[in-house]
């Protein structure tokens, strides 16, 4: 039932585009930066449980509806209800328009739209010294945190489950939103505690799209990436899966431009979504058929 859920869901997804700003849940940052003021101040281990609790006590609401609707009419209801939080779940923002946008404001020439999108996908001011910012690796890692790790989620723990990783990226982007430029080592420590969260449940999700990446395109180039994989000591704000993710994706796309950045970014969008559609769509069909069998 989930895996039909999850197929419509991302069918109908991309019909209700004039839907996207509500994914974005901005009225919850009131919420997030109410509870990171009281923070400021906690320890890590402090932190981290107020960072678990934050996010259970917001996808109670989502998980009780779905135990109350479970076994009823059929499981019409709760068929409805999964399809629903699983679109409201993908994004905050649609990463196929995005990247569409940021190709057109390339050939525009408009620097303020470039800078604009850029900022989004990349998710911090993008480098000065970079005339059009390169975002292909943000391409890779933004599938997972929009589409891959909310769909793994989804398939395992149901509609709780995708909204469990969703309200955890959401409070992810706001403590990064709060912490600016500062660099790791200068960040809040409840910046440290919302990102580890964030990064366990990203960790496996982020794995297994890496995977699908070598599968879907160059496999010599992206298993050599991903065996020569190291973190950048200097990130701003290290994010493992993201990191990992762009190594691989970069590996994968054997057809890449060095030069050219729209095609680049147009390149990754493309095997984001062979990955998605050719690789792990038939793997999970395979899987849900296999567990109706048995």
């Amino acid at each position: 039932m989930n895996f039909l859920a999850l197929i419509i869901g991302l069918a109908v997804e991309r019909l209700l585009t004039q839907l996207f700003h509500l994914r974005e849940f901005r009225w919850l940052d009131f919420i997030f930066n109410a509870v990171y003021a009281r923070a400021a101040e906690l320890k890590k281990e402090l932190a981290i449980v107020v960072a678990v609790l934050l996010a259970a006590l917001l996808v109670l609401p989502v998980a009780a509806a779905e135990i109350a609707l479970a076994d009823r009419l059929a499981y019409i209801p709760s068929f409805l209800f999964a399809v629903v939080v699983l679109l409201f779940c993908l994004g905050p923002r649609d990463l196929h328009e995005e990247v569409q946008e940021y190709r057109a404001a390339i050939a525009a020439g408009d620097e303020a739209a470039i800078a604009a999108v850029a900022t989004e996908l990349l998710e911090q001011t993008p480098p000065q010294e970079e005339a059009i910012p390169v975002v292909e690796h943000a391409v890779y890692a933004q599938a997972n945190n929009r589409i891959f790790a909310v769909v793994f989620w989804f398939i395992v723990l149901g509609a709780a489950g995708a909204w469990l990783f969703r309200v955890v990226d959401l409070m992810r982007r706001a403590a990064i939103r709060r912490c600016g430029a500062v660099a790791m080592d200068d960040a809040p420590l409840y910046v440290h505690a919302v990102l580890l969260v964030h990064s366990v449940l990203a960790w496996l999700p982020a794995r297994l799209l890496a995977a699908g990446y070598t599968l879907a395109g160059n496999y010599d180039e992206a298993m050599q990436a991903w065996r020569s994989y190291r973190p950048a000591a200097t990130q701003v704000i290290p994010r493992d899966a993201d990191l990992l993710l762009g190594a691989v994706g970069h590996g994968a796309a054997a057809k890449r431009e060095p030069g050219n950045v729209s095609e680049r970014a147009r390149i990754a969008l493309d095997l984001v979504t062979r990955t998605l559609w050719m690789i792990w769509c038939p793997a999970l069909a395979l899987f849900t058929l296999y567990d109706w069998i048995s």
